[in-house]
């Protein structure tokens, strides 16, 4: 049988790209500062890449999952252009006030568990890094170590850490990156 592979799940929005109130627009994409360069350290570290989101904003009907998969093509196609990849999407389209409770939306770990179960990720050698405290959650409840970024809403967010505490917190993307290269990380 097959070693399990190791992950880094990833929050789209505030992590890997600008925080954008239900991004629609394809053309309002835009990475933050480091994080491609964050990605390819990873990838090199021997870490699937795997994108984790919420995008309540189609059960909203505030756009589609045509642009979602847009977008999705759009931050793929740059990050070829710069020699990485991701390696999968995960997107729970839900949101309870519209579509009824699901088991996909963080900070419920379906999203995770699904990664698991078709990359045979061993969950606790992996990291889930996200902005929010609903990430952190998310982790936590798929057993995987976490990682709150301050970029998005992660200088809000930790003020508001209470009962889930991530186990690092960093700046962003790129200084946790540096960081698990160096084995700071651990």
């Amino acid at each position: 049988m097959k070693d399990k592979n190791k992950a880094i799940f990833l929050d789209r929005d505030g992590v890997i790209n600008k925080e954008v109130s239900h991004l629609s627009d394809p053309d309002k994409f835009v990475f933050i500062e480091g994080s491609i360069e964050a990605l390819k350290i990873l990838k090199d570290l021997g870490y699937l890449l795997i994108v984790i989101t919420n995008q309540a904003g189609i059960a909203r009907g505030l756009f589609t999952e045509e642009t979602l998969s847009k977008i999705h093509e759009k931050m793929k196609r740059i990050l070829n252009e710069n020699n990485t990849i991701i390696d999968d999407l995960f997107y729970c389209p839900h949101h309870p006030k519209f579509t009824g409770s699901c088991d996909c939306r963080k900070p419920k770990p379906g999203m995770l568990f699904s990664a698991r179960e078709k990359y045979n990720i061993n969950l606790n050698e992996s990291y889930m890094v996200g902005d929010t405290l609903g990430d952190i959650e998310a982790g936590f409840n798929a057993k995987c170590r976490t990682i709150l970024v301050m970029t998005g809403y992660g200088k809000e967010e930790k003020h508001k850490i209470d009962n889930v505490k991530p186990d690092f917190i960093f700046n962003n993307l790129l200084e946790f990156a540096k960081n698990l290269k160096l084995n700071i990380v651990l």
